[in-house]
């Protein structure tokens, strides 16, 4: 046979608030929300609790047993019971009704805001994979309390101006005839419902229903992620009474790399390098994001041209839920010129390379109308000059009447 009393976990001369204090607790903990492998446990703390908080049916059950009180209206469900006291809609998330045992639930708790927060990460981390500790500070619900705020559960009433619906209905008449009704917050309990008597607040919480924790998530970077990549870390937001903790997401954002730019999966990156190595073959090394020294050498006899692309296939960046399979590294050449070369290095660069176009045959060099001219360097930008003369030009226009006339007297 059932005994209530064990249910509760109270003795028999246990006063109501012993046995209230004890299903709250029970109730909490044994919520299908919140423990969904509980069974029928909340059921039955809650037929326990039906009882016994009731003066006339502890007597009926006291005397006679579960047997006397057959009969004479079972308990409301469980649920019911539960938002009653609790002031309605306190839940943990999943599952169903619980009178109904997997059915649909007809209402429940909405869940939290979304908290962002940005995470800096290096070109390294995400070729590497990295864990950074992120320590926050986050609230979570009074244990002391059980998120209520009082002490004592007489010491939380229902709010009597918005009727422990935390909102309040206005009606606005905008026009003869027409009015306009909007609903908000109750600014007496702030949209809780109720409200708490000073002098049962609790200790803890100070009445707040809610206490700050700090927590350190680790945040797994995985290979090959990418910049603005969502991590969420589920419900791990703050806690308040009625509302399923809200997501904990982290952006990632890529800083500059010195050497090296992302293009998908992908690596570029540019290189500087000689006449000489573009002509006879070129050998460096690339320190990579792993640490790995990679030497680089050209086949012999083939000729880097500025501004071509060669690649290095498998050395770019790690896919990310397949690390083994990279992309490339590509590499952007850009050759550097000398400035003047010596009567003898043009003569052995004329004999190796192939011979120049004969773009003079045919022209009398000693005709009276051909001119050999020289190229030197500019002393200013063309494009410069030209501006300038276009402006000085321009200038002369608007008050060229009155320059010409100067002009003119001093003749």
């Amino acid at each position: 046979m059932v005994n209530f009393y064990d249910i509760l976990g109270v003795a028999k001369d246990a006063n109501d608030s012993d046995i209230k204090k004890a299903y709250r607790k029970l109730a909490i903990q044994y919520h299908p929300d919140k423990n969904p492998d509980a069974g029928d446990k909340f059921k039955e703390i809650s037929e326990a609790y039906q009882v016994l908080s009731d003066p006339e049916k502890r007597q009926v059950y006291d005397k006679y047993g579960e047997e006397g009180l057959k009969g004479g209206g079972g308990p409301s469900s469980a649920e019911d019971l539960f938002e009653h006291l609790f002031g309605g809609g306190f839940f943990f998330g999943g599952g169903g009704h619980p009178g109904s045992r997997g059915g649909e639930r007809k209402k429940g708790p909405r869940k939290g805001d979304e908290v962002t927060h940005p995470l800096e990460v290096s070109l390294e981390d995400l070729y590497k994979g990295s864990v950074r500790k992120i320590r926050l500070t986050r609230s979570r619900i009074c244990s002391d309390c059980t998120g209520t705020g009082s002490s004592k559960p007489e010491g939380v009433k229902k709010c009597t101006d918005c009727k422990g619906t935390g909102t309040r209905v206005t009606l606005t008449q905008v026009a003869p005839g027409f009015v306009q009704q909007s609903t908000a917050r109750c600014s007496s309990c702030n949209g809780d419902g109720s409200i708490i008597d000073k002098k049962f607040s609790c200790k803890t919480c100070k009445g707040k229903k809610t206490t700050q924790e700090k927590k350190t998530l680790e945040v797994h970077i995985e290979k090959g992620m990418k910049n603005n990549q969502k991590i969420t870390f589920p419900d791990e937001g703050d806690e308040l009474p009625g509302i399923i903790p809200g997501d904990i997401v982290f952006v990632l954002k890529q800083k500059a790399h010195s050497l090296f730019t992302r293009q998908d999966h992908h690596l570029v990156m540019n290189k500087t390098i000689s006449l000489s190595e573009a002509l006879t073959g070129i050998s460096f090394t690339i320190q990579h994001l792993d640490d790995r020294l990679l030497v680089v050498k050209s086949p012999a006899g083939k000729v880097i041209k500025p501004g071509s692309i060669q690649q290095i296939t498998g050395a770019g960046m790690p896919r990310h839920k397949n690390p083994f399979e990279k992309g490339n590294l590509f590499i952007k050449f850009d050759v550097q010129f000398p400035d003047t070369l010596s009567a003898n290095v043009v003569k052995s660069l004329e004999q190796a390379l192939p011979p120049k176009p004969a773009n003079l045959q045919g022209i009398d060099m000693s005709s009276e109308n051909v001119e050999e001219v020289s190229l030197t360097e500019p002393e200013s930008d063309p494009n410069t000059k030209q501006q300038n003369r276009r402006e000085a030009y321009d200038d002369d226009e608007e008050g060229g009447g009155e320059h010409q006339h100067i002009g003119c007297n001093q003749q």
